[in-house]
């Protein structure tokens, strides 16, 4: 029980720092769309790459340090990218409307995967479990628990998110943390 709240404890610590996929999951979840497949895929993401750091993985990405540069560069470009349309919503407001479209998976795939710090909790996670498949079990409760609140969470939000002005700040915070990722991690590269 002690590594299961261990592991608890630690994912909900790696998990719920501000960064690019839990904005991701926030905004979405005020608009309501793709809730649960953006939850699931970071959910699910996460279970899979605690299992690879508790499984002795974190090992072998420590060996191919170029191999997270590469990520870096990609993740880092991603991030700046996003970060600039965020800017541009910012700057021409929309109230609440559900968008359509097909990148919402591609997008929060590319949030979760490309990012190198992932890979470095990996290392982290595997380190302090040391093997502990209930540590893990208890990182990926963590990781079901935050993603739920925050994704399902954020629809509280959706009255003060009907006017344009909340849009804009929203997207300015978004756009600044986003565009200070990419650059520090290709800038760290």
């Amino acid at each position: 029980m002690g590594n299961l709240l261990l592991g608890y404890g630690t994912g909900l610590s790696l998990i719920v720092a501000i960064g690019a996929q839990n904005a991701f999951v926030l905004r979405q979840g005020i608009r309501r769309h793709s809730v649960l497949a953006v939850v699931a895929i970071c959910a699910l993401s996460d279970a899979v790459l605690i299992a690879l750091g508790v499984g002795g993985v974190g090992a072998v990405v420590a060996k191919f340090p170029d191999a997270l540069k590469v990520i870096g560069v990609v993740g880092g470009g991603f991030l700046l990218c996003y970060g600039f349309l965020a800017a541009r919503r910012a700057v021409r407001p929309h109230a609440l409307v559900p968008a359509a479209g097909g990148s919402t998976v591609v997008t929060c795939l590319a949030l979760t995967w490309l990012n190198p710090h992932v890979y470095l909790d990996i290392l982290l996670l595997g380190s302090i479990a040391a093997g502990s498949w209930s540590f893990a079990l208890g990182a990926v409760l963590a990781s079901i628990t935050w993603f739920s609140a925050l994704g399902f969470g954020a629809r509280l939000l959706s009255g003060f998110f009907a006017r344009p002005a909340s849009w804009r700040v929203l997207d300015g915070l978004v756009a600044a943390t986003m565009v200070a990722l990419g650059v520090t991690l290709i800038a760290g590269i």
